[in-house]
């Protein structure tokens, strides 16, 4: 039987898992949830990604670039003359504006790192990354303090069940990067 040309299936796949998680929870992540959620043959998940890890490390990657496509989007983040503590509580609102099951999406993979090593690097590129952006308004040490402190209040939101306040966030990232 020949092969069938499938040039999007790996990317299917970590799509699936992305969905699998989010309807599951990583602990319902498995080469089988995947592949049924894909509609691929199971060998095809194996193929592509030989581990869970493998996989969850494409997922999460897939993830982070989500707000990272919103910083490096956003024109006033690089304009010197934009008030740079606005602009990021803007971006973060506009990260769960997106629907909080994203979000909670996003940070289960994320914090997934606690427990799975190779997740370890991926998580650091996101954080490594976003200050990259940061920094040449801030500087690198005033990025990575943006950077935790950001993640500190999207946490704060998804753990508590808290409503994202905008102005709370512009006035704690205003007192670090001035």
């Amino acid at each position: 039987m020949a092969r069938r040309y499938d040039p999007e299936r790996r990317e299917r796949i970590i799509d699936a898992a992305i969905r699998v998680v989010g309807a599951q929870g990583i602990a319902g992540l498995s080469h089988r949830s995947v592949a049924a959620e894909a509609d691929v043959p199971l060998g095809s998940t194996t193929y592509h990604f030989a581990s869970l890890d493998e996989l969850l490390i494409a997922a999460l990657r897939r993830s982070n670039e989500n707000f990272a496509t919103l910083m490096r989007e956003s024109r006033s983040l690089a304009d010197p003359n934009t008030d740079l503590a606005t602009e990021l509580a803007r971006l973060i609102g506009e990260f769960f504006g997106s629907g909080r099951g994203r979000a909670e999406l996003e940070y289960e993979l994320y914090l997934a790192a606690l427990r799975r090593p190779a997740l370890r690097p991926v998580a650091a590129e996101w954080t490594d990354d976003t200050a990259a952006l940061l920094a040449p308004r801030t500087g690198p040490a005033t990025a990575r303090a943006l950077v935790a402190l950001m993640d500190g209040i999207c946490l704060q939101v998804l753990l508590t069940g808290g409503v994202y306040d905008e102005a709370y966030a512009r006035e704690m990232l205003a007192r670090i990067s001035s």
